[in-house]
């Protein structure tokens, strides 16, 4: 039976992180997307644990454990709290996987400390700006804001998680916990106050790029362009029967290939 992961708390000025901690091995640091907490990883954390990773999931502000401030943050704030992480572990260069607006938060620390990031995975990572002529984007956007509103009724979120999140036949009602309103609208206006320029391209790290195949927020037109865009620093991996969730869909194929990339990247030295 899995042992369940120690909870620590790593804290610097005002500001205290809840860290689910796992496993032993390399380091891997993993953030959940926009406005939930790092219970999505469960599955994903627990596979990589048992193929022999060290397992890091920090609560974002305002889950669990932990607190900082609210207001006025840009991704800037949360790559500080990603860098707080993995420099208490002490274990050297991390792995950063992050969910959605994750992957962002990930981007954002490899960025701006390139010297505790081995790598990043991208998991469901919207594209870099809808195609032309997309007439969906405002349609995802209320479906999301919806998925998450505990005022309205069940099938009504169970509606629109099916059209933002999952893809047709997998169980959507898996999210209807483990949303926080408030963390979601802090992350939100961090995310408004933060150039794409500052977080996308994620320093010079290698890319891992994990894509449900039915993402609605990946249409198929941008599938290669973090490839296009960054060559052979990058890979995509595009997993079948699976959305913008990705994580409850899909987490054998996930631990798969995460394990996989990571088994060829350069060996990190601690630093």
């Amino acid at each position: 039976m899995r042992a369940e992961p120690v909870r620590q708390i790593v804290a610097y000025d005002d500001v205290r992180i809840e860290v689910m901690a796992e496993g032993s091995g390399p380091l891997v640091v993993m953030l959940p997307s926009r406005g939930r907490g790092a219970e999505d990883f469960d599955a994903v954390a627990g596979g990589l644990a048992k193929a022999g990773f060290r397992i890091l999931r920090p609560q974002p502000r305002g889950v669990g454990g932990s607190r900082g401030s609210m207001t006025a943050l840009s991704l800037h704030d949360f790559a500080r709290d990603t860098a707080a992480v993995v420099r208490h572990e002490n274990r050297g260069p991390a792995v950063l996987v992050g969910h959605a607006f994750g992957s962002w938060v990930a981007r954002a620390t490899a960025a701006d400390y390139p010297e505790l990031v081995r790598g990043v995975v991208m998991v469901a990572a919207a594209a870099k700006a809808y195609p032309a002529g997309f007439t969906g984007a405002k349609e995802l956007s209320e479906a999301v804001r919806k998925s998450g509103d505990p005022s309205l009724p069940e099938s009504e979120r169970l509606k629109n998680l099916q059209l933002a999140f999952f893809a047709p036949g997998n169980d959507a009602s898996v999210w209807l916990k483990g949303w926080y309103p408030d963390v979601d609208r802090a992350q939100s206006a961090a995310g408004r106050a933060t150039q794409q320029s500052d977080w996308w391209a994620a320093g010079t790290v290698p890319l891992l790029d994990l894509q449900g195949a039915l993402d609605p927020f990946k249409p198929r037109s941008a599938m290669n362009e973090i490839r296009d865009e960054f060559g052979e620093r990058a890979r995509v991996v595009v997993i079948e029967n699976a959305s913008h969730a990705l994580l409850p869909e899909q987490p054998a194929a996930i631990v798969a290939a995460i394990a996989a990339w990571i088994g060829r990247l350069p060996p990190s030295e601690p630093r």
